[in-house]
């Protein structure tokens, strides 16, 4: 099994900690997919010209993922301020919005589709700001989406025919709220989606039929990144072929992972 992610890079700065990690759901998904099996992993997206980009290719390239087709634009990584719950819950508390992410998009040439093609599936996320590429992307290869919490029906459906497998932050939602959430859903043409709820277990929903993660008790550090490991671990083993549930519950062993150490997936860095 083979994937691409397309989009959002970033740092994350814990204030308490005075570091920082690389991260960003896109490679946030690329690396976790590594580390779940995924044969060849790839990233595209737009870096800065400081240290902390710098700091992310060095942690993709000590995780094998290639980077080669992604742009540099002079300017600052994303780099969002965080601070972390009691329970190990991390909360964004701002952040510089004058970044190369913020100022420029990723427009995809004849030659990055191409390479595209030779991967079973591409990952995107709604903070990628690629809308725009989605069509030319799902004519050669099938498409992973993150909603995140972006639940309005409009936006949904207005890129829904790109995308195979969706994922959505669904913690908001009261139980009466999630169900119609889901049967309005169930209308468009995915695959398989999926809404993570916090604490409580995520659902999945495939062809229909809805299947409950069952959670373990573990000892959280920290929760950044685990819904993209849960991404990363489920594409990886549902596209190798092991069915759902097994799937499922190999997914939820990458998110326990992650929540076990601070960051997306390691690498600190002090400030």
């Amino acid at each position: 099994m083979n994937l691409i992610a397309v989009g959002d890079n970033v740092v994350d700065c814990y204030l308490d900690q005075q570091k920082y990690y690389p991260g960003g759901n896109c490679v946030n998904v690329a690396v976790n997919a590594r580390r779940n099996g995924a044969e060849k992993v790839s990233y595209i997206g737009i870096f800065g010209t400081d240290e902390k980009s710098e700091h992310i290719k060095y942690a993709l390239s000590e995780e094998y993922i290639d980077f080669e087709y992604s742009r540099t634009a002079v300017g600052i990584s994303g780099q969002p301020q965080v601070s972390l719950t009691a329970d190990g819950d991390r909360v964004f508390v701002g952040g510089p919005k004058n970044t190369v992410q913020h100022n420029m998009k990723l427009q995809l040439i004849n030659e990055e589709l191409n390479f595209m093609s030779d991967f079973n599936v591409c990952h995107i996320s709604c903070y990628s700001s690629m809308e725009s590429e989605l069509a030319k992307i799902s004519n050669v290869i099938d498409v992973s989406y993150d909603f995140s919490n972006r639940l309005n029906l409009d936006y949904i459906e207005s890129i829904a025919q790109h995308v195979k497998y969706a994922f959505f932050s669904a913690a908001e939602l009261s139980d009466e709220e999630l169900n119609r959430f889901i049967d309005q859903v169930k209308i468009f043409d995915f695959e398989v989606f999926a809404l993570t709820r916090g604490s409580l277990p995520a659902l999945f929903v495939c062809n229909g039929t809805v299947f409950e993660q069952k959670l373990n008790p573990i000892a959280v550090v920290d929760t950044m990144g685990a819904g993209d490991s849960l991404i990363a671990g489920f594409l990886v083993n549902y596209i190798n072929g092991v069915g759902m549930e097994v799937s499922l519950e190999r997914a939820t062993k990458s998110a326990e992972k992650t929540c076990g150490i601070y960051g997306g997936f390691g690498y600190p860095k002090e400030f």
